[in-house]
């Protein structure tokens, strides 16, 4: 399946550019609302972790609009974007601790646009993410026994190189080139990586079904 949507992807910007009438390119950037879908922990024990919530990030970069007919369009992005999630759990002791998630993707979305009037376009396209880092945060998590604060962790092992998913959305453009970008991202594949958790994966003692989920808006520029 994952082969399959890269495959497709690579061959519909393919012969996009081919047959391109004209070619524009831009930059965007904006604000992301991110969590994870799905279940995640050790058997028995999920009740530890309350309910994931949506993560405030931000994504930035540059786009190429393939203008294919008056009406219908590409545009291959190249987007940095902060993704994760944020929630609580209580410790050992029975503390309440704040946890975040910060998991930072360089994501390549193709997106097919649709223009039913001027300005306005319905957008839906592949996309594929390549994670360049992780980290928790665990704020005071160890406050009672030293004094170091907050404390991050790079966690980059824990999750997949590779996350693929499909984006959904609708962009209007004001013809001083000014536009906004309403989108979300429906994640396909499982972000975290069950071989780092060797036996304990496959003896099915973790559950592994998390998956990206990301609204994004954004403001950009067509030059």
């Amino acid at each position: 399946m994952k082969k399959l949507l890269v495959c497709a992807a690579v061959a519909v910007f393919s012969m996009g550019a081919l047959s391109a009438q004209d070619v524009r390119f831009g930059v965007k950037g904006g604000v992301n609302f991110a969590n994870l879908a799905g279940d995640f922990g050790v058997s028995g024990f999920d009740e530890d972790f309350q309910d994931a919530e949506m993560k405030v990030g931000f994504h930035i970069g540059g786009l190429a609009e393939l203008k294919l007919t008056e009406k219908f369009a590409l545009q291959p992005e190249l987007l940095f974007s902060n993704q994760g999630f944020k929630s609580t759990y209580f410790d050992i002791d029975d503390r309440k601790q704040d946890y975040n998630v910060n998991l930072s993707y360089v994501n390549i979305p193709i997106m097919a646009k649709f223009f039913p009037i001027d300005g306005l376009s319905i957008e839906a396209g592949p996309q594929i993410g390549f994670l360049v880092s992780a980290k928790d945060e665990r704020n005071d998590y160890y406050n009672d026994y030293l004094e170091e604060g907050d404390v991050k962790i790079d966690t980059k092992d824990l999750y997949k190189s590779l996350d693929f998913g499909l984006n959904f959305g609708a962009s209007y453009e004001m013809e001083s080139g000014l536009f906004f970008t309403a989108r979300y991202n429906l994640g396909l594949s499982k972000v975290d990586d069950e071989d780092f958790y060797g036996d304990f994966a496959d003896f099915g003692l973790f559950s592994f079904s998390r998956k990206n989920r990301v609204i994004q808006l954004s403001a950009g520029f067509m030059f």
